[in-house]
């Protein structure tokens, strides 16, 4: 048996920047262990795996991969299965919708070159500060912590989140997916890093679903509701935002890295 694969970086315009994701178009699903082997054989931040709908219109069922688990949320890789349908499958689509089993409906706009995704809020609460946390980046006072799936650390000011130096050991002992570092940016509305590494992923380059919880909350800090959102990792990415209502709507381009299939005769 073969599957076709596809390389895509995510909320990018050129080739290694923003965010790699593996891209695998099902006709049906296949077990979750081995969706899980491809994503670990594929290592990196995600492969999303869909399925089309055969009852309803432009619309697919989606699922998403760490290597080492799967997740209940992912963006980049969400833009990227928008692209592949778009540019292989579907080249007529404007508008596509998926249907998740934890993150309710999705639905991604078409227009040019550009993606727009249609998230849910998760809107970081109050927490309390847990054992190990601030230790695992690195700060002794930050302005805020939250969280919401993510612990969400506000931290003084955009220099502060480029100097976070992350203990990934201690962060892996957290009873959380991750870690999201944000400040009001110089040049961008808010920045950010977002690591996982219980999840494989020690740095993520470009994060939709941390744009959930960033976007509400700087929208609510700065009184406004279209922001400019700069992710702050070695690869980079840029995310224009919007808050509406319940949603969070981030828009960015996708390049084809690769394309080629894989191989599962041996299994």
């Amino acid at each position: 048996m073969t599957l076709p694969i596809y390389q895509v970086d995510a909320f990018a315009s050129k080739i290694f920047k923003g965010n790699p994701a593996a891209v695998v178009p099902l006709n049906e699903w296949l077990p979750d262990s081995l969706m899980q082997q491809i994503a670990m054989e594929n290592n990196l931040s995600e492969t999303v795996f869909f399925v089309k709908d055969a009852a309803a219109k432009d619309q697919y069922y989606i699922r998403w991969f760490t290597p080492d688990y799967e997740i209940d949320l992912c963006g980049h890789a969400t833009l990227a299965a928008a692209y592949i349908i778009k540019k292989f499958l579907e080249p007529q689509v404007a508008e596509l919708n998926f249907t998740t089993q934890k993150a309710g409906p999705l639905q991604t706009l078409i227009s040019g070159d550009v993606f727009t995704l249609n998230f849910p809020v998760r809107m970081p609460q109050p927490t309390e500060v847990p054992d190990g946390l601030l230790e695992s980046i690195g700060v002794a006072k930050p302005v805020q912590v939250l969280r919401s799936r993510d612990y969400f650390v506000v931290l003084e000011n955009e220099a502060a989140v480029l100097g976070v130096t992350p203990d990934f050991n201690k962060m892996k002992t957290l009873d959380s997916a991750g870690v999201i570092v944000t400040a009001k940016g110089n040049g961008a509305d808010a920045v950010s890093r977002c690591f996982y590494p219980g999840a494989g992923v020690p740095e993520d380059p470009v994060t939709g679903s941390a744009h959930c919880n960033i976007v509400p909350y700087w929208a609510a800090q700065l009184g406004k509701t279209d922001l400019v959102c700069h992710q702050l990792s070695q690869r980079g990415g840029e995310l224009q935002c919007s808050l509406k209502d319940d949603r969070v709507y981030m828009s960015g381009e996708c390049v084809l890295f690769l394309k080629g299939e894989i191989y599962l005769d041996d299994i």
